[in-house]
């Protein structure tokens, strides 16, 4: 940083600093707060979302082991988009999940076995629970940025910008009361050789 100038301008200009840091260090620990909440609510969704998940895998593996048979189940499901919307959280735009849609692929009712059905809504679900975490990761990883940006800032308003702030109001303060008693002594001074001469 640049030699701070010891005038009492200066002075004005820290104290006015000073008043700025100390008002916004109090709203930027508040969002590190909620940025840090919110991450921990979706990192406890995402395992929510994976447990639900591997029990509807688990169920799955039970029924279909007893169907040998490849019917192509794979071939009736094609994702058409993943409805999503933005929302705001502490500042930070986030995707957020609505559905996974799917395309509408008709098939031979006589010709797939009945468990089919099943099949195709499970998978759908799965597909569905995937492009959710996949959403939920995202946020994640935009809300984990955004927690570093604002712990960096944290860290440099409180860790330095203030104590270097009140460093210098103090510096100043010495130096122009150093200043003061100058004048003072050198005025007494002047006065003692004045009376003299009379």
């Amino acid at each position: 940083m640049a030699a701070v100038k010891l005038t009492k301008n200066e002075q004005k200009k820290q104290k006015d600093s000073l008043k700025r840091y100390q008002r916004y260090l109090p709203t930027l620990m508040l969002k590190k707060q909620q940025l840090q909440m919110v991450i921990r609510q979706v990192e406890q969704k995402i395992r929510d979302i994976e447990a639900k998940q591997k029990r509807l895998r688990d169920d799955l593996a039970e029924w279909i082991a007893v169907f040998g048979e490849d019917v192509g189940i794979g071939e009736l499901i094609r994702i058409k988009a993943v409805d999503r919307e933005m929302g705001n959280i502490a500042g930070v735009d986030i995707p957020v999940f609505r559905e996974l849609l799917f395309d509408t692929i008709p098939y031979d009712l006589f010709e797939k076995p009945l468990w089919v059905d099943k099949g195709v809504v499970a998978l759908k679900e799965i597909s569905a629970l995937d492009a959710e975490i996949e959403i939920l990761r995202q946020q994640a990883d935009l809300l984990g940025e955004e927690l570093r940006i604002t712990t960096q800032r944290v860290n440099l308003f409180e860790k330095v910008k203030i104590p270097e702030t009140k460093k210098n109001i103090r510096k100043i303060q010495i130096y122009l009361s150093d200043q003061q008693t100058a004048s003072v002594v050198r005025g007494k001074i002047a006065k003692n050789k004045i009376v003299r001469v009379s």
